[in-house]
C-alpha cells in the first residue's frame, strides 16, 4: 500500500510539473515581490512630498495652484488601498496607475516653479530633498521594469499551452501591467536637475 502511495505521489508531482503548476507558483511569488518593491518606492516618494511643499512654500507661498495640486495629488494616491491583491484587479490597478501618473506630473510642475526662485534652489534642505527625489524616481523606474518583466513571465505561462489548462482549472488569470501610455515614464526617470534651465516644450 505504501509503495502505491509513493508511486501516486511521484506521478502527481510529475503531472503538476509538466502542466506548469510549479512555474505558476514561482512566477506568482516573483510578481508579488516585484510589486511590493514598486509600492515601497512610490511610498518613499509620497513621503517626500510634504517636506518639498513646505520648503517651496517658504520661498514661493503665492504659487498656491501648484502647491495645492501636488498636495491633492498626494492625497489621491493615499486614498488608494495599494494592497498585494490590487494586481489581480485590472480596474483598481488602472486607478492606481492614473493616480501615480498625476503625482509625477504635479511634481514635475513643482520643479518647474522652483526653477524661478534662485534662493530656493540654493537652499540646502531643498537640494537634499531634490537629490532624494531624483534617487527615488530612479528606483521607481527600476522597480517598475522588474515588475513588468515578472508579469510578462507570469502572463505568458497563463496563456501558453499546456499551462493554460492549469490556469483555467485553478483560476489563474493574467495580471495587469503598466500601459503603453506610460512607456516614457517607465524608460526614463523624471529629471529634477537644476544645473541648467528647463528646455521649453516644442510648439504644437
Amino acid at each position: 500500500m505504501r509503495k502505491w502511495m509513493k508511486l501516486l505521489m511521484v506521478l502527481m508531482t510529475l503531472s503538476l510539473s509538466g502542466c506548469g503548476y510549479n512555474t505558476f507558483q514561482t512566477s506568482d511569488e516573483q510578481v508579488k515581490a516585484s510589486w511590493a518593491e514598486v509600492l515601497n518606492q512610490y511610498q518613499r516618494r509620497a513621503d517626500l512630498v510634504p517636506n518639498l511643499v513646505n520648503v517651496v512654500k517658504g520661498y514661493a507661498a503665492h504659487e498656491k495652484d501648484v502647491l495645492t495640486e501636488v498636495t491633492e495629488a498626494r492625497a489621491r494616491v493615499g486614498q488608494i488601498q495599494a494592497t498585494p491583491e490590487l494586481i489581480n484587479d485590472p480596474a483598481a490597478f488602472a486607478k492606481f496607475q492614473a493616480a501615480q501618473r498625476d503625482m509625477s506630473s504635479s511634481l514635475g510642475r513643482l520643479m518647474v516653479v522652483a526653477e524661478n526662485y534662485p534662493q530656493l534652489k540654493a537652499d540646502g534642505v531643498f537640494r537634499d530633498l531634490q537629490a532624494q527625489l531624483e534617487g527615488t524616481e530612479n528606483r521607481i523606474t527600476v522597480a517598475r521594469k522588474r515588475y513588468i518583466d515578472a508579469v510578462q513571465v507570469y502572463n505568458n505561462t497563463v496563456r501558453s499551452f499546456p499551462s493554460n489548462l492549469t490556469a483555467m482549472a485553478l483560476g489563474y488569470k493574467v495580471k495587469p501591467s503598466f500601459t503603453v501610455d506610460d512607456e516614457k515614464a517607465i524608460s526614463t526617470a523624471p529629471k529634477v536637475d537644476f544645473s541648467a534651465p528647463p528646455t521649453p516644450a516644442p510648439a504644437p
